[in-house]
């Protein structure tokens, strides 16, 4: 099998890189030349990496094709390229829904969304796909933990969250810097941050059959310092405007 990637930037790298360190059979992967520092970077570390000419080699070579650029470009180049009724094309493509995609691609080929995001270079966290397809989720399931969506507009409720990525590492951040104007050095409180919310975020899979009011519920004190930080941040607006803010991201994706 010979896998193809259009795009190489952070989540194509992310993905490949999940798929050498697993047991993923394949023979090549062939990579686009467009971020000449990334593929040049995918090729020096893993082997079987090969950096092609153009994209339309890609297509003419590879039995999987991911498509991993953003929306405007894919706009601009999928329609001009050749695919083949035999491939298995995924794409990571935010805002091109399946009617457009098969629109631009014109052949009848097997195509999937999919929602992979950079932990997926460590073979952990989730990857929304729609349709359903046994084979893209077998190959999702070495790298990942695959949701299977039937309904793609239930899909876009999955890309608003996926948004909440960069959002995230900003609070570990803010926390970070809060630490270190109080004299704690840069590395202990990065350790003690991204330690903290590791472990926050296991205990929330362990329980995660329970409702997560559980967890607020149980992690607060009757006037301890968890009640106060959510009474306070409620009180500020914090989580309202999370919801906004998903609001916004899927009205936009829904456009």
């Amino acid at each position: 099998m010979i896998l193809g990637f259009i795009g190489t930037g952070k989540i194509a790298s992310s993905v490949i890189t999940g798929i050498c360190k697993s047991k993923i059979p394949f023979k090549k992967i062939i990579v686009s030349p467009r971020n000449k520092k990334i593929s040049k970077y995918l090729k020096n570390r893993f082997n079987k990496i090969v950096i092609a000419k153009n994209n339309q080699q890609i297509t003419d070579q590879s039995d999987w094709i991911f498509l991993s650029v953003t929306p405007n470009v894919g706009e601009k180049i999928i329609k001009s390229l050749k695919f083949k009724s035999k491939h298995i094309i995924v794409s990571f493509i935010s805002s091109i829904n399946l009617s457009q995609l098969k629109k631009a691609i014109k052949v009848k080929a097997t195509i999937v969304r999919a929602i992979p995001l950079p932990p997926i270079s460590l073979k952990k966290g989730p990857i929304p796909i729609c349709p359903p397809n046994k084979k893209v989720k077998k190959f999702f399931d070495k790298i990942g933990t695959t949701v299977e969506i039937k309904n793609e507009k239930l899909s876009i409720n999955f890309w608003s969250i996926s948004g909440m990525m960069a959002p995230f590492y900003e609070l570990l951040r803010v926390m970070t810097d809060w630490l270190i104007k109080r004299g704690v050095k840069r590395n202990d409180a990065q350790k003690y941050i991204t330690s903290l919310f590791l472990a926050l975020s296991e205990d929330a899979i362990v329980n995660s059959k329970k409702d997560l009011k559980y967890l607020v519920k149980e992690s607060q004190t009757l006037k301890g310092l968890n009640e106060q930080g959510v009474k306070e941040l409620t009180k500020a607006g914090f989580y309202k405007s999370l919801g906004i803010t998903l609001n916004n991201i899927h009205k936009r994706l829904n456009k």
